[in-house]
């Protein structure tokens, strides 16, 4: 049996879509947990399955420590985690089913992200596969099967699956990150450490719907420099470079090592436009903005 998870805070109409593309699965769900991390809970479609809203409190944006109490929570064997503005393909819980018969491990699908309006009306796959784009900082699935990662680092939690007794017995999430930011490295450091394999696979395919947002995300700097600070000291350096590197570039910090990083100037309406996501973009990019900046300082650049 699979339990589905997300998160949830604000965008109604995205977690309503995932509801839907749950409902066309060919492999129906045992349950959706959602873990509601705003005040009140969601008025969301009827399903031929059990929907069940874990309302989570804590510092703002609980990531961790939502995802930890909805699994522990769930009945299925096996889990598929999904970012609430990710829709499921009809296929997208089959194919986690088959590869997690097959490798017990971190097992990753594939996204592709759509543009502004897509979602608009009654939707269909179809028209989602004539406009949806690939992510430029992620790699793509491999041919067929499953494929080994190497790297820790190519974790993102927006659409994974593993099996429950596995995820619970890496201990989950670090619940001492808070924000956004960091959570997803660490785990995927402490994946790894444990010995589970963390692989991509062909298949369990997402469509990530657009919403407004920014890369480097400068409107969470205080918790990307507090949890990059968590992971240092835990683990003897730090994660989210690029977005570090990027917040120098731009004079919002001084992440000097060996010293706490220090925040030097809180993000304006500049640097909100640089980093910002336009309507006709299905995502924002750190490299780009990363390039613009190093050209700007007539500076090679740096590789992420």
């Amino acid at each position: 049996m699979i339990s589905v998870v997300t998160l949830a805070g604000g965008r109604p109409e995205h977690l309503r879509n995932v509801v839907i593309g749950l409902t066309r699965q060919t492999m129906l769900p045992a349950e959706l947990i959602v873990a509601v991390i705003q005040d009140t809970p969601y008025d969301l479609p009827e399903a031929p399955f059990p929907i069940r809203q874990m309302m989570v409190s804590g510092p703002r944006l609980p990531l961790a420590t939502a995802r930890n109490a909805a699994a522990e929570a769930a009945v299925g064997d096996k889990l598929v985690f999904l970012d609430m503005d990710c829709i499921p393909t009809p296929e997208l819980l089959a194919d986690y089913d088959r590869y997690l018969d097959q490798e017990d491990g971190l097992l990753m699908g594939e996204v592709m992200y759509l543009p502004g309006g897509a979602t608009a009306g009654d939707w269909r796959y179809e028209s989602f596969a004539k406009v949806a784009v690939r992510h430029s900082d992620r790699r793509g699935p491999p041919p067929k099967g499953i494929e080994r990662c190497e790297d820790y680092r190519c974790f993102w939690s927006l659409n994974f699956a593993m099996r429950r007794d596995t995820f619970l017995g890496t201990g989950g999430f670090d619940e001492r990150y808070a924000g956004y930011g960091g959570e997803d490295t660490d785990f995927g450091k402490v994946v790894d450490k444990a010995g589970v394999p963390i692989a991509w696979i062909k298949g369990g395919l997402a469509y990530h719907q657009y919403h407004p947002h920014h890369m480097p995300p400068v409107h969470h700097i205080d918790s990307v420099v507090r949890n990059a600070e968590l992971f240092e000291a835990k683990w003897g350096y730090r994660t989210m470079g690029h977005w570090l590197h990027a917040f120098r570039l731009m004079g919002l910090i001084d992440d000097t090592p060996g010293r706490p990083i220090r925040i030097l100037r809180r993000p304006d309406e500049d640097d909100l436009a640089l980093t910002g996501q336009q309507s006709h973009q299905p995502y924002a990019n750190t490299a780009s903005v990363i390039r613009l900046l190093e050209e700007r300082a007539g500076k090679p650049r740096v590789a992420a």
